[in-house]
């Protein structure tokens, strides 16, 4: 695949901003500290707004900019389908109902926090999102295994950021430079 050439589209009618709004919105109540997972299923698989592929592209894109990665992509998905009022009608959506859902936890928290029964229901909630994230993780790097150098590119990454503890900036600058080099290579 030549690196230049566009990513193929698959056909599909594009949602409306209501419909972007509505999307991520049942997104910020569903997914509440783990919604990237859930994102992929409603805009992949459900909702078929995007590809597979595109969708992680799009992620490793938004992964290089500051913020969180599921408020990137939801601003780049709104971007992608209605430009700017695309883009604040899905960002409104993500955060709005897990903003008031916050404040409520927390005047609730301060409360209670020092009972045991919340201690163990945040473990557990946290072991939840974990599966989420693992999940994820496996549903993304599978259209990588068709492309054995970005298998290579991803594993090396990992190694790096993982097991040697070299900063994340430094390393997807060195490992997104050689990526591109080497993609241009040896499949452009």
């Amino acid at each position: 695949m030549n690196v230049m050439s566009p990513v193929p589209i698959v056909e599909r009618d594009p949602p409306s901003v209501a419909q972007l709004f509505t999307g991520f919105f049942q997104l910020g109540l569903m997914g509440f500290g783990g919604v990237l997972p859930l994102a992929r299923r409603m805009v992949v698989e459900d909702r078929h707004w995007m590809t597979g592929e595109e969708f992680t592209e799009l992620l490793g894109l938004c992964q290089f900019l500051p913020g969180g990665n599921i408020i990137n992509m939801s601003v780049a998905i709104g971007a992608k389908f209605h430009g700017v009022l695309g883009a604040i009608s899905a960002l409104l959506g993500l955060i709005v109902a897990p903003t008031a859902i916050v404040i409520g936890l927390g005047v609730i928290y301060d409360q209670f926090s020092n009972d045991p029964r919340i201690e163990h229901m945040f473990a557990g909630l946290a072991a939840a999102a974990a599966g989420l994230l693992v999940s994820m993780a496996i549903k993304i790097v599978t259209p990588l295994w068709r492309r054995p150098i970005a298998v290579v590119i991803a594993a090396i990454c990992f190694f790096a950021i993982a097991v040697l503890g070299l900063p994340l900036v430094t390393t997807m600058l060195v490992l997104g430079t050689i990526s591109i080099l080497v993609t241009w290579r040896f499949e452009g």
